[in-house]
């Protein structure tokens, strides 16, 4: 059975935005407040995502603010270990398959040591919050390779040599995924082939850096390196922005031409579109044999 789900923020769901601060502003006071807000507002959304039936979902990396900074230091998960319970409980009892996505600075393969020393420190803080929920293994943190520096080969031998120096517990969350300009997904299923770690594909990304082959064929190329249910993030273009930028909206047509593509339904898709959930209920109910519209509708 096919899940679609959204990434990090729940539209027109009350009591599920998230809030930060300024560095400046980051008192330990602040940090407690902010975080007491942020997971009662991950909490709303859980409670959304499981009345609407979506079963995957990205949690935001800034649940936590200022959590991987190097002059912040908050005991975030000793303070909210009774609520990390809650939630992961939720998560769980429901079903939910979490994910996150470090941000574009966040560079394992950086020619910097700096920046592949803070790098590491975010991603540990990643699986360390996937970890405080109690999450296992099919919950995954998703990373690009990275920059080229002027020596592709070089790029790609640094990110897997710092990949194997992260503990085993975190290289068992992390999946790696094709970019719009540097590595293309043949390049990504080389790196995780000799890492033994699962490869996403990314239609869009693909679409802006091809290696040929269709979406399904590489989808399918995917499948083996998963050790748990295979996940592919989609989206589509936006009209008259660069590309690379996400849509709006999912454009029906357009997603079930891909969907149709798929010799494989037991499948987990993350849309990347700017009206999150509204869009993944959409594909959702279009995809269901037993399509009901006047949901979509009061949605």
């Amino acid at each position: 059975m096919l899940n679609v789900g959204y990434a990090c923020i729940a539209l027109g769901v009350p009591g599920t935005q998230l809030k930060t601060c300024r560095l400046s502003n980051a008192s330990y006071n602040t940090l407690v407040s902010l975080t007491a807000h942020n997971l009662g507002a991950l909490e709303a959304m859980l409670n959304y995502n499981i009345r609407e039936g979506i079963r995957l979902f990205r949690i935001s990396s800034d649940i936590i603010p200022f959590a991987s900074h190097p002059d912040i230091h908050f005991p975030w998960r000793e303070n909210f270990a009774s609520q990390f319970k809650k939630l992961g409980d939720l998560i769980r009892s429901s079903g939910i398959r979490v994910s996150m996505h470090p941000g574009q600075y966040t560079l394992l393969n950086a020619k910097d040591a700096g920046v592949t020393e803070r790098s590491i420190v975010d991603i540990r803080y990643h699986a360390s919050l996937l970890e405080a929920l109690g999450t296992d293994k099919t919950n995954k943190i998703v990373l690009h390779i990275g920059g080229v520096y002027g020596d592709k080969a070089a790029s790609i031998q640094r990110f897997k040599s710092h990949f194997l120096e992260l503990n085993t517990d975190i290289r068992r969350r992390i999946v790696i995924e094709n970019d719009d300009r540097h590595y293309h997904i043949g390049d990504v299923l080389d790196i995780a082939a000799a890492l033994g770690i699962p490869a996403v594909f990314d239609n869009l990304h693909h679409q802006l850096n091809r290696c040929g082959g269709t979406d399904a064929y590489w989808i399918n190329a995917c499948r083996p390196t998963w050790d748990s249910r295979q996940k592919v993030h989609y989206s589509q273009q936006a009209r008259d922005k660069k590309p690379g930028a996400h849509s709006d909206t999912i454009d029906i047509q357009e997603f079930m031409d891909f969907y149709n593509s798929l010799s494989s339904r037991d499948l987990d898709i993350m849309l990347e579109v700017k009206d999150k959930n509204i869009s993944a209920i959409k594909c959702m109910l279009c995809t269901d044999s037993n399509k009901n519209m006047t949901k979509l509708e009061l949605e």
